[in-house]
């Protein structure tokens, strides 16, 4: 069995299988045991890709000026919008192909800060990342840009946005020792018996105590209920360098690479053309509703793509299209998680939030530091994004690539 500790954290691509499977496959020949290994692979997939990272992205939408009912529009968007796009790539491509919310993305939200347009604004800026998703699949020069910056200096990037949010277990606990103590005892445990398990079972533990609440008990049930809240976007400056370009960035190069990679080691390759039009599609659509980014799948992909997705590799696309389906449903309930998240008590759901990024901020500083080529300007992306600083409206981690990069290309000049 895969070792696979959630959430989407872009590790290096598993050692490939043999043979590679085929692009295609008969829909109709699937034995009855192979059926329930694509059913059980298929909801697992989707559990723990909602539950590890659900409180990640309520927190992110928060920041940049949602209010709860927004956030939970948000939340229920993406589920939808990620469902539904997996189901349609797994589908037309009979490949295991898996689609994601950007849990980076949602992390670098949580730093940015309420825009100065406030929340149309930033959905502007959800809307222009689409655009932009969208447009790698329609002109290739666009991709070949991004793989230009530096991965290490994306890495670190990331690494100085999931400073502050890994540091809230830490402040909670001390705050708080009984009310989050528990939770990260779980996910200690776990980590260690079941590493799968341990991020959805610590956010698990945090919603039920958040379910005994007196501010959880005191939610109208309507509030329960899913809804969809439009929100008309306010493009702007602020809206494309603090909010647009760094998600889109950070969503390909921590999400959508590796996710290439990752399937890449099981032996698919993935029409990177196809997916990239439809996650953008996806964003844009569901950007007016709250939803911020869609992406390849990286771990997450791992458990339908590989020996988890069943025996036969060229079969494994239906564990995807049970992973999609699992995401609708659990969308539904999607409005009722926000709702408990938003009303616990302080600090309990974001200390369970900081747990599920430790695993993402540990890949993104070994990705950041460890190549010696590129330390220094990794330092200096790291130093300015954590620093939290905003010039112009715009976002520190704008500024913090724009640092790296510059110390990248005056290095590589002096050193010739």
């Amino acid at each position: 069995m895969r070792r696979v500790t959630p959430p989407d954290d872009a590790p290096a691509a598993p050692a490939a299988e043999t043979p590679p499977a085929p692009a295609t496959a008969d829909a109709t020949d699937a034995a009855p045991r192979d059926r329930g290994t694509h059913l059980a692979a298929g909801v697992v997939t989707a559990l723990v890709g909602f539950t590890s990272a659900f409180a990640v992205v309520l927190g992110g939408l928060r920041a940049v000026g949602a209010t709860p009912a927004q956030a939970a529009s948000g939340l229920l968007a993406v589920t939808l919008a990620m469902g539904a796009a997996t189901i349609l790539l797994a589908w037309r491509t009979r490949l295991p192909i898996t689609v994601a919310w950007s849990t980076p993305g949602a992390a670098l939200l949580a730093t940015t800060g309420t825009a100065a347009g406030g929340w149309p604004e930033a959905v502007a800026g959800f809307v222009l990342c689409g655009v932009l998703l969208a447009a790698v699949g329609l002109w290739r020069r666009l991709e070949r840009w991004v793989r230009l910056i530096p991965v290490p200096l994306a890495n670190a990037m990331l690494a100085g946005v999931l400073v502050d949010l890994c540091l809230q277990p830490v402040l909670a606990v001390a705050e708080r020792p009984l009310l989050v103590g528990p939770v990260v005892v779980v996910w200690l445990v776990l980590l260690r018996l079941a590493p799968r398990w341990a991020t959805p079972a610590a956010i698990g533990l945090a919603v039920a105590i958040a379910v005994a609440s007196p501010g959880v008990r005191a939610l109208d049930p309507a509030d329960l209920l899913p809804s969809l809240t439009w929100t008309t976007p306010e493009p702007s400056w602020s809206a494309v360098v603090s909010v647009a370009v760094p998600l889109f960035v950070v969503t390909m190069a921590s999400q959508n690479i590796p996710g290439v990679a990752v399937l890449a080691g099981f032996g698919y390759a993935a029409p990177l053309r196809r997916v990239m039009l439809v996650t953008g599609a996806g964003t844009v659509l569901a950007a007016p509703f709250g939803g911020h980014a869609i992406n390849l799948a990286a771990i997450s992909a791992a458990l339908a793509a590989g020996p988890e997705g069943g025996p036969d590799p060229r079969r494994r696309w239906r564990a995807a299209v049970v992973a999609g389906c699992g995401y609708v449903v659990l969308a539904v309930a999607s409005a009722a998680v926000a709702a408990v998240a938003l009303a616990a008590p302080a600090g309990l759901i974001a200390a369970a939030a900081g747990l599920a990024l430790v695993g993402t901020l540990a890949a993104s500083l070994g990705g950041a530091f460890g190549p010696t080529g590129h330390r220094e300007a990794a330092a200096v992306t790291f130093l300015v994004t954590v620093s939290g600083v905003s010039v112009g409206g715009v976002s520190a981690a704008f500024w913090g690539l724009l640092a790296g990069i510059a110390v990248h290309l005056t290095l590589r000049a002096t050193r010739r």
